[in-house]
Protein backbone atom coordinates (compact mmCIF):
# COMPACT_ATOMS: atom_id res chain seq x y z
CA UNK A 1 0.00 0.00 0.00
CA UNK A 2 1.17 3.33 -0.40
CA UNK A 3 1.11 6.60 1.87
CA UNK A 4 1.82 10.28 1.01
CA UNK A 5 3.70 12.94 2.86
CA UNK A 6 3.08 16.56 2.23
CA UNK A 7 4.92 20.01 2.98
CA UNK A 8 5.62 23.10 1.39
CA UNK A 9 8.11 22.22 -0.70
CA UNK A 10 7.23 18.70 -1.78
CA UNK A 11 4.24 16.19 -2.05
CA UNK A 12 5.82 12.77 -2.26
CA UNK A 13 4.39 8.72 -2.16
CA UNK A 14 6.10 5.96 -0.01
CA UNK A 15 5.05 2.05 -0.27
CA UNK A 16 4.64 0.33 3.26
CA UNK A 17 3.44 -3.50 3.76
CA UNK A 18 -0.31 -3.43 4.30
CA UNK A 19 -0.56 -3.88 8.15
CA UNK A 20 2.75 -1.20 9.24
CA UNK A 21 2.32 1.04 11.80
CA UNK A 22 2.66 4.81 11.44
CA UNK A 23 6.22 4.52 12.97
CA UNK A 24 6.95 1.53 10.78
CA UNK A 25 6.05 3.59 7.82
CA UNK A 26 7.89 6.74 9.11
CA UNK A 27 11.14 4.16 9.43
CA UNK A 28 10.56 4.22 5.38
CA UNK A 29 11.48 7.48 5.20
CA UNK A 30 14.32 7.66 7.60
CA UNK A 31 15.38 5.25 10.20
CA UNK A 32 15.57 8.19 12.91
CA UNK A 33 12.18 9.18 12.39
CA UNK A 34 10.78 5.76 13.47
CA UNK A 35 13.21 5.72 16.37
CA UNK A 36 11.82 9.29 17.46
CA UNK A 37 8.02 8.69 16.75
CA UNK A 38 5.91 10.45 19.16
CA UNK A 39 2.76 11.08 17.03
CA UNK A 40 1.52 12.09 13.18
CA UNK A 41 -1.28 14.43 12.19
CA UNK A 42 -3.57 11.96 9.64
CA UNK A 43 -5.96 12.66 6.47
CA UNK A 44 -7.45 10.77 4.50
CA UNK A 45 -7.02 11.30 0.37
CA UNK A 46 -10.79 11.34 0.09
CA UNK A 47 -10.51 14.34 2.26
CA UNK A 48 -7.76 16.17 1.08
CA UNK A 49 -9.17 16.21 -2.23
CA UNK A 50 -12.23 16.64 -1.15
CA UNK A 51 -11.41 19.96 0.82
CA UNK A 52 -9.13 21.15 -1.70
CA UNK A 53 -5.83 21.85 0.41
CA UNK A 54 -4.52 20.36 3.85
CA UNK A 55 -5.27 23.77 5.41
CA UNK A 56 -9.11 23.59 4.47
CA UNK A 57 -9.00 19.49 6.03
CA UNK A 58 -7.69 21.53 9.18
CA UNK A 59 -10.13 23.95 9.34
CA UNK A 60 -12.92 21.41 8.67
CA UNK A 61 -11.71 19.27 12.21
CA UNK A 62 -10.70 16.07 9.83
CA UNK A 63 -7.18 16.03 10.20
CA UNK A 64 -6.23 13.86 13.14
CA UNK A 65 -3.37 12.77 15.19
CA UNK A 66 -2.27 9.58 16.11
CA UNK A 67 -0.18 7.70 18.29
CA UNK A 68 2.39 4.80 18.03
CA UNK A 69 0.07 2.23 17.75
CA UNK A 70 -2.35 3.45 14.48
CA UNK A 71 -2.23 1.09 11.57
CA UNK A 72 -1.86 3.01 8.24
CA UNK A 73 -4.45 2.86 5.74
CA UNK A 74 -3.92 3.04 2.32
CA UNK A 75 -3.81 6.55 0.49
CA UNK A 76 -3.22 8.70 4.36
CA UNK A 77 -1.60 11.25 3.96
CA UNK A 78 1.01 12.46 6.16
CA UNK A 79 2.41 15.73 7.53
Amino acid sequence: QTYLTAGPKEARAWTIHQGWTAPQAAGVIHTDFQKGFIKAEVISYADLVEAGSVAAVRAAGKARIEGKDYVMADGDVVE
